[in-house]
């Protein structure tokens, strides 16, 4: 959409300094009744907006109509969250927005990656209008869903954005103002999501954007910290493992990124499969190789014809309830971690399950009834980051070819050959 006119609207931000944004509103709604009505312009929208324009009336979005959707459930909204990649620097986005937020004029949004709402937070009362519109957790405000807004515009190209008034494309948003910045992996640069600040227009302030922007790069950086720490950390437990093995082998974290290696050409990241789990594996730049799970990873050892593929072993020490022991061995080694007592017992329920339970089964085993499953996910996940491929889902159980030994009270039983034993 390129209907000519004889002024370009304002440098971003949406409102620069000193400008009357009432008289910039005005000017906007103008600007926007022509554009609908395919008359001529009395200015020309920022071309940012106008791109964005252009692709909503492409994808068919109807600016009279109230598009948000219904949302998803509470359990497809906890599994994004925990799928999104944006957990880690949640409190650091929330902590460097917060003085946005403290007046109670504003909302602060995370989405991720397709533009669906995961978290909000703010005051009751901007809620409840933000509610009216639809813009509620699990909505999608992708561009193509909602027409042009801070959220899903900020996705489409990849910079801040701030969109004020009329520069939304649904005529019933136009009552709000919106700054949103993408969030990218720093280690591959691909979008996880973004954040945003909406709120009545009134509210609009020219600096928020770069707030928003200089904060969403700050999580960028958290998430870089994350990762180098958490491949330090594997690369502690897998590097005496490395030097005590013959041959070609590397650690690498559920990635596929290269914690540490010997023996094989350096490289930073190795293409894993979709669904890993201990054993032998085709990988493209490998060939053959055995799998042993690490906390946080993957050893990888490139198989010989001499070198048999072994299990992994689990060793679930229960006999003190007060300090539950989980010992993991291979062919390579073996290390330990202590989980917590919730922790404990849904392993020793998996054990006592091979074929797997439900998220609704394991709610009812812990707590008594079946809708604590968010809670459940939550759990299981927060379990995986240890155990990763080891437990495997849908449903939830030990990952084939895992021996799995369950310790209580000074007797040893082995629930893959007799569930009954506990």
């Amino acid at each position: 959409m390129s209907a000519p006119g004889d002024t370009e609207l304002g440098p971003e931000p949406a409102v620069s300094a000193g400008d009357d944004p009432r008289h910039y509103a005005q000017l906007l709604s103008a600007v926007y009744d022509a554009a609908m009505a395919g008359e001529k312009m009395p200015a020309r929208p920022r071309s940012l907006i106008s791109e964005s324009w252009d692709r909503v009336l492409h994808a068919g979005v109807d600016p009279e109509a109230d598009v948000a959707d219904a949302g998803l459930d509470v359990g497809d909204i906890e599994a994004r969250r925990h799928g999104s990649g944006l957990l880690a620097v949640l409190d650091d986005l929330t902590r460097g927005l917060d003085s946005v937020i403290a007046d109670g004029d504003n909302i602060l949004v995370v989405a991720d990656a397709g533009g669906r709402v995961l978290w909000r937070s703010g005051a009751p009362r901007v809620l409840q209008r933000a509610d009216r519109l639809g813009f509620v957790e699990g909505a999608d405000w992708a561009e193509n869903s909602v027409g042009t807004n801070a959220i899903g515009t900020a996705l489409m190209s990849g910079r801040a954005v701030q969109v004020f008034s009329a520069e939304h494309f649904v005529r019933s948003h136009h009552s709000w103002t919106c700054a949103g910045a993408p969030i990218r992996d720093p280690r591959t640069g691909t979008l996880l999501g973004a954040v945003d600040v909406s709120g009545p227009a009134a509210t609009i302030h020219p600096t928020t954007v770069a707030l928003v922007d200089v904060v969403a790069k700050l999580a960028e950086s958290q998430l870089r910290d994350h990762h180098r720490r958490t491949l330090d950390r594997l690369r502690s437990v897998a590097a005496p493992m490395l030097a005590r093995l013959r041959g070609p082998a590397l650690a690498v974290d559920d990635d596929g990124w290269v914690a540490a290696l010997d023996e094989v050409t350096p490289l930073t990241r190795l293409s894993l499969p979709r669904q890993v789990s201990p054993g032998r594996v085709w990988l493209h730049s490998l060939g053959e190789c055995d799998l042993e799970p690490l906390p946080g990873g993957w050893l990888v050892r490139v198989a010989t014809e001499q070198r048999e593929s072994s299990g992994t072993a689990i060793d679930l020490d229960l006999s003190d309830p007060r300090r539950p022991v989980v010992a993991v061995s291979g062919i390579a080694g073996s290390w330990t971690m202590r989980p917590s007592p919730r922790h404990a017992e849904i392993l020793a329920l998996l054990a006592r399950h091979p074929d797997g339970q439900s998220a609704a089964a394991l709610s009812r085993h812990l707590f008594g009834v079946d809708d604590r499953t968010i809670t459940v996910r939550a759990e299981i996940s927060r379990l995986r980051k240890h155990l990763g491929g080891l437990i495997a889902a849908n449903p939830y159980r030990f990952a084939d070819g895992v021996i799995v030994a369950v310790r209580e009270e000074g007797r040893v039983a082995d629930p893959t050959r007799d569930a009954s034993a506990l």
